[in-house]
């Protein structure tokens, strides 16, 4: 509950001037609520009384004109809740996604895509439906059951005792069985979260899927996480239908208590008529109260697990630390001093790695897949830091450098390139230009594409900085390759990682690209991680792993040169010729 309210307060907060209004809505309408049936008792006294004329006429509008101002306070009333609530909750899914894509990249291998995403939109449009009507419906109910109480207490002592002993019974029954339902919802939630996970796993693999014959498996796969998710979803809403019914029972049980005690006091001459109405209107708003309190009460019991679930997000926290200082201009120096890396506790990827790469210069990194190439990169771009060792970069620690310093100085160029949904500009600038309100204007982003030899290829374009993409699918991976390298050049880093971003690329394109990418490496440092050994022949030094470890690294051509040297017998095996260098 202390999570649930410290989640509450903190995103209605910034609605305060709504949240008054709203206040003032729900305290006039139970103003009117209570008011209604105070008028219709006195009008029964009266005409029993003999009272005829002006009186009775005055009475009567009374009545209906408080009912007619309650049917036009609640929809205004509903209508500013539901705004303060969605408007709350979409700041809290913005700050939940944000936190989520600030965590280091061994939380996000941790989780899959489709258990993030049910985690920010479904838990949180949950949320959203609770808190949009717990003041209507919880809090202004509660308020209304406390002031119809107060008026029986009033109206006769005996009846309000009895119907206060009746509502506190109720609200105890109520937070107790509310404990009972929330780990069925919770675990209702985890179910739908994995078995999103795994629809939007096996999407993204059909191909393969298809291509390999996995289709009977995956339906397998997907037979057993419907199954538990239905086990999950059947237990949560038993638990909530019995709730509901023990709520039904206790409030018959109410109404026919209130009953009992009124006909008693009216038969016995100490009660009017027009109290028995009162006390009839009142038994029956506290009973629609607790009604439609328990009707909130799955809910309840899905945003209270929902709050825990989304809390558990917001805690944690990254394992990168950031540092409080900022990676210095220009070119940078890299140096690994005995780095031991290892991915969650598994064995050693990277071992008393030992290199030092000078500013301005490119090292061609060589190894077979699994010894450790990509980790390095990871490594310079902070994605993880070192287990024992130190990382620099332009003679600084990473662990003191500021995070988002180390994203603008550290560029990483691979073969997989991300593509969104925008134009060719916001793809190129991520959004950071001028027609999103940023610092990147179209004169600086034709002279970067210019500059790299791309300024006809942005020429070919149907509408060339506005050219819609609608995707990763949308472009051709050449075309991809020059928007990667463009948003490399736009960033100005001090770093380059390239990982064979031309491999799968035609000739024709491959030699455009390749004139590129020597225009972004020149005046910067450079890693070349090299799966075909000619990529590695534009390199000044060479630097070769195997299973995490530095086996071979010094110049290129005096590697190139030593007969004795694995570089050599790697140009050797006739995979490229000499002549290349």
């Amino acid at each position: 509950m202390s999570t649930t309210v410290s989640l509450l307060i903190t995103y209605l907060k910034p609605q305060r001037g709504k949240a008054v209004v709203l206040a003032a809505l729900v305290l006039t309408g139970i103003g009117l609520q209570l008011g209604a049936p105070r008028l219709m008792q006195a009008l029964i006294d009266a005409s029993r009384a003999g009272t005829e004329g002006e009186a009775l006429t005055l009475l009567a509008a009374a009545f209906l004109a408080a009912v007619l101002a309650k049917q036009i306070v609640t929809p205004i009333t509903t209508w500013i809740s539901d705004s303060v609530g969605w408007s709350a909750m979409n700041a809290l899914r913005a700050d939940l996604t944000l936190h989520l894509l600030r965590l280091d990249l061994g939380f996000h291998n941790s989780k899959t895509p489709g258990e993030l995403i049910e985690r920010t939109d479904g838990d949180i449009s949950t949320m959203a439906n609770f808190f949009s009507q717990f003041v209507v419906r919880v809090a202004g109910n509660v308020l209304l059951m406390a002031g119809a109480l107060i008026v029986l207490w009033l109206q006769d002592a005996r009846l309000g005792a009895a119907l206060t002993v009746f509502a506190a019974i109720s609200l105890v029954a109520l937070a107790r069985l509310h404990r009972i339902g929330v780990p069925y919802f919770k675990a209702g939630r985890r179910a739908v979260a994995m078995t999103i996970a795994f629809i939007e796993e096996r999407i993204a693999g059909t191909e393969d899927l298809r291509g390999n014959g996995g289709l009977p498996f995956t339906l397998g796969q997907m037979r057993t996480l419907t199954t538990a998710d239905g086990n999950a979803r059947r237990k949560a809403n038993t638990v909530a239908r019995v709730t509901q019914g023990s709520w039904e029972l206790l409030l018959a049980g109410g109404l026919a208590l209130a009953f009992t005690l009124g006909a008693l006091f009216i038969t016995a001459g100490t009660m009017t008529l027009g109290a028995l109405y009162l006390v009839f209107a009142y038994t029956s708003l506290i009973s629609a109260n607790l009604m439609q309190i328990t009707e909130q009460l799955d809910d309840f019991q899905r945003a209270s697990a929902n709050i825990e679930r989304t809390a558990e997000l917001l805690n944690t926290k990254s394992r990168i630390a950031d540092g409080p200082r900022t990676l210095p201009a220009g070119a940078l120096a890299v140096g690994f001093e005995s780095v031991l890396f290892e991915y969650a506790g598994d064995t050693p990827v990277l071992r008393d790695v030992t290199f030092r790469l000078e500013a301005g210069r490119k090292l061609g990194l060589l190894g077979r897949t699994g010894s450790g190439k990509t980790t390095i990169a990871r490594l310079l771009s902070r994605f993880y830091d070192p287990v024992a060792g130190r990382v620099t970069l332009g003679g600084m620690d990473l662990r003191e450098a500021q995070v988002p310093s180390v994203r603008a100085r550290v560029s990483v160029v691979t073969q997989e390139v991300q593509l969104f949904h925008g134009t060719v500009r916001d793809n190129l600038t991520f959004w950071d230009n001028a027609a999103q309100g940023g610092r990147i204007g179209d004169e600086q982003i034709r002279k970067a594409l210019a500059s790299l030899g791309l300024g006809a290829w942005l020429g070919r374009l149907s509408n060339g900085l506005d050219t819609a993409i609608a995707g990763s699918s949308s472009l051709s991976a050449g075309e991809a390759q020059l928007l990667a390298l463009g948003r490399a050049f736009l960033q100005n880093p001090g770093l380059v990682i390239l990982d064979e971003a031309s491999a799968r690329l035609d000739p024709t394109t491959e030699r455009l690209i390749e004139v590129a990418i020597e225009r972004l490496l020149a005046g910067r440092t450079a890693i070349i991680i090299a799966h075909r050994l000619s990529t590695a022949m534009k390199a000044d030094d060479i630097l070769v792993l195997e299973r995490g470890q530095v086996v071979e690294h010094g110049p290129r051509l005096t590697l190139q040169h030593d007969p004795a040297s694995r570089f050599a017998a790697m140009l050797r095996t006739g995979l490229i010729e000499e002549d290349e260098a």
